[in-house]
């Protein structure tokens, strides 16, 4: 059997799988992520090794490292990750000295968004965007079939388009990026203003959270949204609202078939999916006229990264 090994390098573990060319997850292991360089591309290797070792009869054609931050043009240096303190970081490079396999770093956005688009939400379909709505905003673009990465390796940063001038101060240093308001910490950060300011409403969310607004968290509004608490709904609508209009910027620009939407967020399904999709359809340029995306939920869930990672590096 032809194999490839997938690999998603998150701020505290370090996730692996060996994938068939169905996207089939055969095997996986995590690890924790270490601090620097180095160590990191150790990491990366002796999980290879572990998990190539457990299938001696096949061919592993590969290995895909998805890790967050920018990404070169080559798929071989990392040049900015910030959760992770890497600069420059010739991750590519330091796998390969120890392990004789074709190796590709990509985005891991950009690998969970080709993980949907070939396995997941949007497959059979040659123009997708993926929007994982977590603390931030991460997006992939597939157009034409293809992963759309930028001239210089970090495009698709999409979280990071501003929709407010002058507003909410990013983490990024810029102000009003729609990740500050279309993100799973910013539903969490809505609900906890409610709960503060008006906590005669929000009775069920200070329950759930032990009576501290500030101990509110996504799940919690979750579940008192699939409870029905007006509240935890109004919040929801509120995010879905700022999704929407974000993804209707993005079809005026790129007028993709679908949006595959993911993140920790989307537990809520309809919850969230109606009002994304009532506001996409609201302010969309030419709505009246024009056919609109589809608008899915994510299927593959954590595995995407991996998935995709995975089938990078087979092709």
């Amino acid at each position: 059997m032809r194999l490839t090994i997938g690999v998603d390098i998150g701020g505290t573990k370090v996730a692996a799988g060996v994938v068939d060319v169905d996207g089939r997850i055969l095997e996986k292991v995590k690890h924790p992520t270490p601090v620097d360089g180095d160590a990191l591309a150790d990491v990366v290797c002796d999980t290879v090794e572990e998990l190539a070792a457990h299938h001696p009869g096949d061919v592993i054609d590969g290995v895909g490292v998805g890790i967050a931050g920018f990404v070169d043009e080559n798929r071989s240096t990392v040049v900015f990750a910030p959760n992770l303190d890497l600069r420059g970081e010739p991750l590519r490079d330091r796998i390969r000295r120890r392990i004789d396999l074709p190796v590709v770093v990509e985005n891991d956005a950009n690998a969970a968004a080709w993980g949907e688009a070939r396995f997941g939400a949007g497959r059979g379909v040659d123009h997708v965007i993926c929007v994982t709505l977590g603390t931030g905003i991460g997006g992939g673009i597939i157009l034409n079939g293809q992963l759309f990465r930028g001239r210089y390796g970090v495009g698709a940063e999409i979280g990071h388009y501003r929709v407010v001038p002058d507003g909410r101060l990013c983490g990024c240093g810029n102000r009003g990026c729609w990740e500050k308001y279309a993100s799973g910490r910013a539903l969490v950060a809505e609900a906890r203003t409610v709960a503060r300011d008006a906590p005669e409403r929000a009775e069920r969310l200070r329950k759930l959270a032990g009576g501290d607004p500030e101990r509110i968290e996504g799940h919690h509004i979750t579940q008192a949204a699939l409870e029905g608490d007006a509240v935890a709904l109004e919040c929801f609508a509120v995010i879905g609202d700022w999704v929407g209009q974000g993804l209707a910027d993005l079809a005026a620009i790129l007028d993709p078939e679908r949006f595959v939407i993911g993140g920790g967020v989307c537990e809520a399904g309809e919850i969230l999916l109606g009002p994304i999709r009532d506001s996409f359809a609201r302010n969309i340029t030419g709505g009246g006229v024009r056919t609109l995306a589809d608008i899915r939920i994510a299927e593959l869930g954590s595995a995407a990264g991996i998935v995709g990672a995975a089938d990078l590096a087979r092709r």
